[in-house]
């Protein structure tokens, strides 16, 4: 079978030169592992290497996803009429596909709403919803390493496919044997269906983002922020923000050219300290209080705040928890909050958000890892009016202020971080004071997030074995610490001392340990990474104590999968 698809790919006449060259210069590796599969199109859209071969991100693949989500969108009587609007990020191929996108709509006469030049994935959100487009299309890996690429399909709603509509998607894509046999080739008539946006879309959106704020007056002259987008879309947007609002912003300059190979950064991630390596050198140079560092479609955001003299960057648990403190404390004393208040985070998400929330009457629904879940609840309760959003966030970092964008939102939270890291300073406070504050009153949490890099086939085989362990196998405790519960989000199980339940989720492949101290262990592969990742969520009555038993429990998860 394998052999079979090499030859079709080698033989294809038309096969663009510059893939046609990378398939001839494959190792018989690299060969196996495009082509053993084709690259799936998951709950998160597709993510991948980009290169030659079905198992890659290249104009075949694009077309197919294109040519499936099109015919998804024909069920919808007006789709024709409404279009779908389509951004991308600094990635090699990423304005490509783009391009690409917007011609195979156009050949089943649904038109396109383009941004002419890189924008933030928020954005492309937005433009969802201000144009009243009828879906919308992101192309991007988000943090992920230079070598991928990635492309995300939204609904009416600006938010993310959920799995229902995500099925559809994909049933259309299987009917789709070869993505070498589509072609493309448009009329006049439909070339005219393909439109360039930017300010329309860009001026409304900044607007709305710089009315989250909720101290607008505060003194702010005093603060110093650095920003680095990491080579991606969010320059513009968030240093516009900034200062717009009064912020003395300092830029990484070296690191603000939009760039596919991420030349001056260590990684693109900013849940990984190496990403602020030359923002804390920019701190030092202008003593400033605190850095941003955005991913490079801008929907995650970390801050690096200064603390006695220590760069201390913070998790996005302690920033959700922080950032929840600020917000509620803010309502109450301002009398904004609304009646029946809810957040929404996920079942990985620590533990301490939630007490936060209680203590100021503030409901938390969890839902399955994915910003589409918590867009999803957004849209639910706009319809009923049992409750009122007023936050929603990921432990990756991602968090979203108000629901005119209905995914995570850095250019939000860049604002938002700012504002608080302006009021606490102006009390003589850093964020790691109010999140030490934080501990004193609920109890000290530790969480963290282990990931088990598992490439190619035989990894994709490995990372089934380690999830079908964890479902089958009986394990009374970790390190000595006793399970009380444990949730099987594929059976949609929940057992609890020996009484089982039935969990209210959509089926996903995540297993959850509830230990006897307050105390859990949450396991899932990654939807974009060839990873198995492993999250804890660990309390006890001190930093050492938590971290002491977070390396006990480490230990005996590792002797599990050994």
């Amino acid at each position: 079978m394998i052999e079979q698809r090499i030859a079709h790919w080698k033989s294809f006449e038309r096969l663009d030169p510059l893939l046609r060259s990378e398939l001839e210069g494959y190792t018989p590796t690299q060969l196996q592992d495009a082509f053993y599969t084709s690259l799936e199109f998951g709950t998160a859209g597709m993510r991948g290497l980009l290169g030659a071969g079905p198992n890659r991100m290249n104009l075949y693949t694009i077309r197919k996803a294109n040519v499936a989500f099109a015919k998804y969108l024909l069920q919808y009587p007006d789709a024709k009429e409404r279009g779908v609007a389509i951004a991308y990020d600094n990635r090699w191929m990423s304005k490509e596909f783009s391009v690409e996108s917007a011609r195979v709509l156009a050949m089943f006469g649904i038109p396109s709403f383009v941004f002419t030049s890189l924008r933030p994935t928020p954005e492309l959100s937005f433009a969802v919803r201000h144009l009243h487009c009828i879906g919308g299309i992101v192309v991007t890996a988000s943090h992920n390493p230079k070598e991928y690429n990635g492309y995300k399909v939204y609904d009416e709603k600006g938010c993310q496919l959920i799995p229902y509509q995500i099925d559809q998607v994909i049933a259309e894509i299987n009917k789709i044997e070869d993505e070498l046999s589509i072609e493309v080739s448009l009329t006049p008539k439909q070339e005219k269906l393909i439109r360039w946006i930017d300010d329309e879309v860009d001026k409304p959106y900044e607007k709305r983002v710089l009315a989250i704020q909720n101290r607008p007056e505060q003194d702010k002259s005093s603060t110093k922020i650095i920003f680095t987008p990491q080579h991606g879309t969010a320059y513009h947007p968030v240093m516009n923000v900034l200062t717009k609002a009064g912020y003395h912003v300092i830029p990484v300059l070296e690191q603000c050219t939009p760039d596919p190979e991420f030349p001056n950064t260590k990684t693109p991630n900013p849940e990984e300290k190496a990403a602020y390596d030359r923002a804390i050198d920019v701190m030092k140079e202008h003593l400033a209080d605190a850095a941003l560092s955005t991913d490079p479609d801008a929907d995650r955001v970390g801050v690096v705040v200064v603390h006695h003299g220590e760069y201390r960057l913070l998790t996005g648990n302690q920033t959700g928890s922080i950032l929840l403190d600020y917000v509620f404390s803010t309502k109450n004393e301002k009398g904004t909050m609304p009646s029946n208040p809810v957040i929404f985070n996920t079942v990985v998400t620590s533990d301490l958000g939630e007490k936060v929330a209680t203590s100021y009457g503030v409901e938390t629904e969890k839902t399955l890892t994915g910003f589409k879940f918590i867009g999803e609840k957004i849209a639910k309760y706009e319809v009923t009016h049992e409750k009122n959003f007023v936050f929603g966030y990921e432990e990756s970092y991602g968090y979203l202020v108000e629901p005119f964008v209905r995914d995570k939102d850095a250019i939000q939270s860049c604002l938002l971080l700012s504002e608080a890291i302006t009021y606490y300073k102006n009390q003589g406070k850093t964020l790691v004071d109010v999140l030490e504050d934080l501990y004193r009153k609920f109890g000290w949490y530790l969480e963290d997030q282990v990931s088990l890099s598992l490439k190619g086939e035989e990894g994709s085989k490995r990372i089934k074995q380690i999830m079908t362990h964890f479902q089958t196998t009986e394990i009374p405790s970790f390190a000595g610490i006793r399970i009380v519960a444990k949730e099987d989000y594929r059976r949609l199980e929940r057992i609890d001392n020996g009484v089982v339940s039935t969990l209210d989720y959509p089926p996903s492949d995540v297993i959850k340990y509830f230990l006897e101290d307050g105390s859990w262990i949450a396991i899932r592969p990654s939807g974009t990474e060839p990873k198995c990742k492993f999250y804890y969520c660990v309390t006890d009555v001190s930093k050492e104590a938590s971290l002491a038993k977070f390396e006990r429990l480490k230990q005996a998860v590792a002797k599990e999968i050994e």
